[in-house]
């Protein structure tokens, strides 16, 4: 066994709250050292391919009690956490170190370049410190509790000592796949939760949070695409549709019903709308037997559809019918639809069409049926719930109320946000927390 080696806090994981609690500590604590473990090659993988490599950083919702409402039933525990850093502040960190930040639709708040790299660049930019060592491409593969040095007989540290006295575990130290050891005074927990395997969040800190006695919900993928067999959805594999309206159905009853931009993929539906309403999906998928239906015209009824549709064939009446499908439909390769719901010679003038399919061609429009297969997995998934229950951490501070010396950020905690930026908010505001407290 190689030499221990001390920290004074050791944070496992350097993604978005990693980053941060790590350069907090130095920052609140001028005499601390700490060391990062990241085991990809470099940190804040994730971070950059983060909203399709845009980055919404946070949501710039300044109103706490009007924020906070987006995180369920997690509302109540994060109030101390957001006024220690909130919207303002994260707004105020990222500029004061050159990256403007611009709010667009839905208050989603965007560095000004929209490059998710630049992001990443300053959080690893505020982790690089003398006092900071970062260990890459190294994955810890125990951690053990026990008492601590410091709480021998002889210690005079009565903080140390009291927390021992309760009855309450501390970590003594990590051990990494190349057979090193390393302790802390604090251990940080960041290694964020399961969507995006690839990026290293493989549910590790789930696996530790449990053998430390911690209760974790075990995690889904909550906000992730919808599967969908229809073949024209797959054709128009990037194409937002900018105004449409999705109803899904239980056994016939409308459960779902939503409106707004939707991004056809080559499996099927994402986008902020579609990933919004991914976990009442699958709660439908679950209650009975699902059917799904597409509105593209949801501001029009019947009647004023018909209308459009006549004025696009007054003037191309002498065009086939074929080439106004577009332009009715809205999509470069419409007559998809129609060919599979609605079929007809479509190299007919547009003045042969009938106003029985004309009106059938309206009732399509409103009314296009989809076929739901189910969800993408953790691997398309932007957030998986589940994690360590908000009861056993102290959201002041992010210390854990079983083991006095950790503190868990992020994605590790079970809390159920939407997308429009409110997951990465709270990595930064959990992060600041447990670097401004993991110390004291």
């Amino acid at each position: 066994m190689k030499e221990i080696t001390h920290y004074t806090a050791i944070v496992i994981g350097g993604g978005a709250s990693g980053m941060m609690t790590a350069g907090q500590i130095v920052a609140h604590n001028p005499d601390a050292t700490v060391l990062i473990i990241e085991k990809n090659k470099r940190l804040g993988e994730k971070l950059s391919i983060t909203g399709g490599g845009r980055c919404n950083i946070t949501n710039a919702t300044f109103d706490d009690k009007i924020l906070l409402k987006n995180y369920g039933v997690a509302e109540k525990f994060l109030y101390s956490a957001f006024d220690q850093f909130g919207i303002q502040d994260t707004i105020n960190f990222f500029e004061k170190r050159n990256l403007p930040i611009v709010i667009q639709a839905n208050n989603r708040a965007f560095p000004k370049s929209e490059k998710a790299i630049d992001v990443t660049n300053v959080m690893q930019k505020f982790c690089t410190h003398p006092d900071i060592k970062i260990l890459t491409n190294t994955v810890v593969t125990k951690i053990n509790t026990g008492c601590h040095p410091a709480l021998d007989a002889g210690s005079q540290d009565k903080t140390t000592r009291s927390r021992n006295e309760s009855g309450m575990t501390l970590i003594t130290n990590i051990e990494i796949q190349k057979g090193e050891r390393y302790t802390a005074d604090s251990y940080i927990l960041a290694t964020g939760g399961l969507s995006h395997p690839e990026t290293g969040s493989t549910g590790d800190g789930f696996k530790w949070l449990t053998d430390l006695g911690h209760n974790v919900k075990q995690p889904t993928p909550t906000l992730v695409p919808w599967i969908v067999s229809d073949s024209w959805i797959h054709a128009h594999a990037g194409t937002a549709l900018d105004d449409a309206k999705i109803i899904v159905s239980v056994d016939g009853k409308k459960y779902i019903s939503c409106t707004g931009r939707i991004l056809c993929t080559h499996t099927g539906l994402s986008g902020p709308l579609i990933l919004n309403n991914s976990s009442k999906l699958q709660d439908a998928l679950l209650s009975g037997v699902v059917t799904g239906t597409l509105d593209l015209y949801p501001q029009l009824n019947h009647k004023e559809i018909d209308q459009v549709i006549l004025n696009i064939f007054e003037k191309n009446k002498n065009k086939k019918f074929r080439n106004v499908i577009d332009e009715i439909t809205r999509l470069h390769s419409g007559f998809l639809i129609l060919q599979k719901h609605l079929p007809l010679d479509f190299d007919i003038p547009v003045h042969s069409v009938s106003k029985e399919y004309r009106k059938s061609l309206t009732q399509l429009l409103k009314s296009i049926p989809l076929f739901i297969r189910g969800l993408e997995g953790y691997e398309k998934s932007v957030v998986a719930d589940g994690g360590i229950s908000l009861t056993e951490v102290d959201t002041k501070t992010m210390r854990s109320k079983k083991i006095s010396n950790l503190f868990i950020t992020g994605d590790l905690l079970d809390i159920r946000r939407p997308s429009g930026g409110y997951s990465l908010q709270l990595c930064w505001t959990t992060g600041f927390v447990a670097g401004t407290h993991c110390l004291s």
